[in-house]
């Protein structure tokens, strides 16, 4: 699986409880991995420059949001 992804923050300055590359914040969730799998988002993140986190957020978006047949809850 390859994911490009860029840490460019366009010229914005990380704000604490201020959302740098979304609209909105993030929030803390659990999420059960094998350690392989957190070893793969782990590798991916060491070689895009960004956490682990951030790895998971782009892949969700791009991949499951993008044209998803299944809307969001609000």
């Amino acid at each position: 699986m390859e994911l490009t992804m860029s840490s460019q923050r366009s010229g914005k300055k990380a704000m604490r409880n201020e959302p740098l590359f979304y609209e909105e914040r993030k929030k803390i969730h659990g999420v059960w991995l094998t350690p392989t799998a957190w070893d793969y988002i782990k590798a991916v993140g060491d070689k895009e420059g960004i956490s682990a986190s951030e790895v998971v957020e782009r892949w969700a978006r791009e991949h499951i949001g993008k044209d998803s047949d299944t809307p969001l809850p609000r």
